[in-house]
């Protein structure tokens, strides 16, 4: 498990958030937009996997810089599908989702394609 939080200090005390509950927000919400075929591996979990390690952030890497939430979503998208129209709607949601549940404005959401699924 991710001992790292992203925290807000607030006037009567601090309010921290385990960086895996934002994984797991973010890769459901991505996983619910039509068009998406699945998350990536990156070469690093894919590794880890091999090791028998669990990789929490398959597909998804997020951290905390000066104040702002910044996400990498690394996504297939299914064939015959518009690439620019997906990957908008993945970023337009991950960004509702983050601020609607932690309240941060503005992050940075950063997808990239790296592949096409075909129907088998």
């Amino acid at each position: 498990m991710n001992d790292n939080y992203i925290s807000c200090q607030e006037e009567n005390g601090s309010i921290n958030i385990s960086e895996d509950v934002i994984y797991s927000m973010v890769r459901t919400v991505i996983t619910e937009v039509d068009g998406v075929a699945g998350l990536a591996n990156t070469a690093g979990a894919e590794l880890a996997e091999l090791l028998g390690l669990k990789t929490v952030s398959k597909g998804v890497k997020v951290q905390l810089n000066d104040n702002q939430i910044i996400v990498d979503a690394i996504i297939n998208v299914s064939y015959g599908c518009n690439i620019v129209k997906v990957a908008q709607q993945v970023q337009d949601r991950v960004t509702n989702a983050i601020q609607a549940t932690t309240g941060f404005e503005k992050p940075q959401v950063n997808v990239h394609v790296s592949g096409i699924s075909f129907d088998k």
